[in-house]
């Protein structure tokens, strides 16, 4: 348990950067969703937030290990999904919930450690 709550302190930063990375881009993509394929506002927000994730993501590997920080991308999935049922009316299945629980423990035992 020590060697990962070393982890999280090395990595803190980098963490951070791609958590805020996931949400961007899934925000980004639930933006293109509401544009309805127009241009439109929407669809510049989509871009705009997209982009944003991208950066992050990049500035993200420089404070921390690759290993540790991409599977924390997979989280993103976890936030289209909330996204998607606070913004789009999108129901959460039993599936689903489940899927989200195996995604989190998978990006904590994935990326949860350098050693």
């Amino acid at each position: 348990m020590n060697a990962f709550i070393q982890s999280l302190k090395k990595n803190k930063i980098g963490i951070v950067l791609i958590l805020l990375a996931s949400m961007s881009t899934a925000s980004g993509q639930m933006f293109w969703k509401l544009s309805g394929g127009q241009w439109n506002r929407h669809l510049i927000l989509g871009f705009l937030f997209y982009g944003v994730g991208a950066v992050l993501m990049t500035v993200a590997f420089r404070f921390g290990s690759l290993s540790v920080l991409h599977p924390l991308l997979s989280i993103g999935y976890v936030f289209a999904l909330l996204l998607g049922t606070m913004f789009l009316n999108e129901q959460i299945t039993a599936m689903q919930a489940i899927a989200v629980v195996l995604i989190i423990v998978g990006a904590v035992l994935i990326g949860g450690g350098d050693d």
